[in-house]
């Protein structure tokens, strides 16, 4: 708990501040208070929990675990073959440079509001972190053992699931770290733009409205949902990386 301590102090001095500033304005459609989101946030529960809440999930676990398998498949493929890194790096690279909030609006003339414009790109933000960790990881695997295990006569199974796997794992937990709560931003960014569910749906619609609770009210429950899917992630990096603690 001490080594929360300091970052509890400051979420409460910041939300103190955050509450002082807000009944200071006193425009609640432009700044809500903490309080006001709070109350906003109950009265919507029934709204945003039974209905827009498992739109976005489902939005979140099909597009993380689509980018996991093709980022994990590519990262392999690439540290196999010089060819497909040669061929596949650069456009890894340039997939970054695209804005996403310009491509959003495309996808949803392609898909329409169906989930899979929202998956889209939720993948498109997620993969590319969760493909370069492993990558570098496979590619920061020691040379030294690698030509040990080689001497020893070991096959390219066994070195591959005994010394690259194990090498690229917290490389794939730094990614996997990064493209979680990214997957909960791409989720928000494809709802906002175009959908008729989902929590980013609904902040965009109480947007309209001039509900400023409103507008927070989902942007509570998105971060929520990140913090929670991060702290698994690092659960499950503790329990898959036992041996690098001792």
């Amino acid at each position: 708990m001490r080594n929360y301590l300091y970052s509890t102090i400051l979420i409460i001095i910041l939300l103190f501040v955050w509450e002082m500033g807000a009944r200071f304005v006193n425009t609640s459609f432009i700044l809500p208070s903490p309080t006001e989101i709070s109350i906003k946030l109950w009265e919507l529960k029934e709204v945003l929990f039974l209905h827009h809440l498992p739109i976005t999930l489902a939005v979140i676990a099909i597009g993380l675990g689509i980018s996991l398998v093709l980022g994990i498949t590519l990262a392999i493929s690439m540290n196999i073959s010089k060819t497909l890194e040669q061929a596949f790096y650069p456009i890894l690279i340039t997939s970054q440079t695209i804005p996403i909030i310009a491509l959003a609006p495309i996808f949803v003339l392609w898909f329409g509001y169906s989930i899979w414009s929202k998956i889209v790109v939720t993948i498109i933000i997620t993969f590319f972190p969760i493909t370069v960790s492993t990558f570098d990881g496979f590619r920061s695997t020691n040379k030294e053992l690698k030509e040990l295990f080689q001497t020893l006569g070991a096959s390219k199974r066994q070195l591959f699931f005994k010394l690259e796997v194990p090498s690229a794992l917290p490389s794939f937990f730094s990614g996997l770290k990064v493209a979680v709560p990214m997957s909960v931003i791409g989720a928000a960014i494809g709802e906002w733009l175009g959908a008729q569910a989902g929590l980013g749906y609904f902040s965009r619609r109480m947007m309209t409205q001039f509900d400023g609770a409103g507008v927070f009210a989902p942007i509570v429950v998105l971060s929520f949902i990140g913090i929670l899917l991060f702290i698994a992630v690092v659960l499950l990096e503790k329990y898959m990386l036992k041996w690098r603690r001792s």
